[in-house]
C-alpha cells in the first residue's frame, strides 16, 4: 500500500518533467552589432608640407618719363618653384553626409625664379615667395571616414622682388583669392590625413624699384599666380 501511494504521489511530477523535456529550446539569435558612424563635426589643428609653382608676368607702369618704355610695355616673366610647409586650424560641422567648415592657415615658402629684363638690360628680374596665409571655407560630402571637398576663400602673400644687381630685395604683401579641391581620411577619431590642390591669383599690383643710391628706376605692374599641392595631418578635438 505504501509503494502504491508513493507512485501515485510522484506521477504528476514525473509527467511534468517529461512534458518540459518535450519543449523545443528557444532559437539562438546572433548578437546585434552597434554601428557608430564617425563624425566630422569638431575642430582641429595640424601641419602640412608640399610644393608650390609660381608665375610672374611684368609690365611697365606709370609714371612714364623720358627714356622709359611706354606704359604697359611687357618686361617679360618667369616661373618659380619651391617647397612650402606650415600649420592650419579650423572647424567643421556635419549635417547628414554634408560637411561644412572654415580654415585658416600659414605657410612658409622658398619659391625662387628669374628672367633677363628685356628693357633694362643687363638687369635680371628675380622673385622669391616667402610666406602664404589663407582664410578659406570648404564644403564636402562624407563617405564614412573619407571626405572629398572643395574650398574657396582669400589668400595673402609675402613676396620679394629684385632687379639684380642694382636693387636690393623689395618685399610686398598683397591679397587675392584661392580655390581648390582635396580629400581627407579619418585614420582614427582624433587623427586625419589630407591631400589637396589649390590655385591662387593675386592679381596685378605695382612694385616700385630704386637702386642702392636711392635713384628711381621705375614702377612695374606684376601679375602673380600660384599653384600648390600639399599634404598634412589634422589633430581633431571637440567632436
Amino acid at each position: 500500500m505504501k509503494t502504491a501511494s508513493l507512485v501515485a504521489a510522484l506521477s504528476p511530477l514525473v509527467g511534468g518533467v517529461a512534458s518540459a523535456a518535450d519543449i523545443p529550446p528557444a532559437p539562438a539569435y546572433p548578437p546585434v552589432a552597434i554601428v557608430i558612424r564617425p563624425t566630422w563635426t569638431g575642430c582641429y589643428f595640424g601641419v602640412n608640407a608640399g610644393g608650390i609653382w609660381v608665375r610672374n608676368d611684368s609690365t611697365f607702369d606709370q609714371p612714364v618719363f623720358p627714356g622709359s618704355p611706354a606704359f604697359g610695355t611687357s618686361l617679360g616673366g618667369h616661373d618659380a618653384s619651391g617647397w612650402l610647409y606650415g600649420i592650419q586650424i579650423g572647424c567643421s560641422y556635419q549635417a547628414g553626409n554634408w560637411v561644412f567648415g572654415a580654415q585658416g592657415g600659414f605657410d612658409w615658402s622658398d619659391a625662387k625664379g628669374s628672367h633677363p629684363d628685356p628693357i633694362f638690360a643687363p638687369l635680371v628680374d628675380r622673385s622669391r615667395t616667402r610666406q602664404l596665409m589663407e582664410m578659406t571655407w570648404r564644403i564636402g560630402y562624407a563617405f564614412g571616414r573619407f571626405l572629398p571637398y572643395v574650398k574657396v576663400g582669400g589668400g595673402w602673400e609675402r613676396i620679394d622682388y629684385t632687379m639684380f644687381p642694382v636693387t636690393t630685395s623689395r618685399g610686398r604683401e598683397t591679397g587675392g583669392w584661392t580655390i581648390g579641391v582635396g580629400g581627407e581620411y579619418a585614420i582614427t577619431d582624433w587623427l586625419s590625413a589630407f591631400l589637396e590642390y589649390r590655385y591662387l591669383d593675386f592679381g596685378t599690383t605695382t612694385q616700385s624699384f630704386v637702386d642702392d643710391s636711392g635713384r628711381f628706376i621705375g614702377n612695374v605692374g606684376i601679375h602673380d599666380t600660384k599653384n600648390l599641392v600639399k599634404a598634412g595631418l589634422n589633430f581633431r578635438y571637440g567632436g
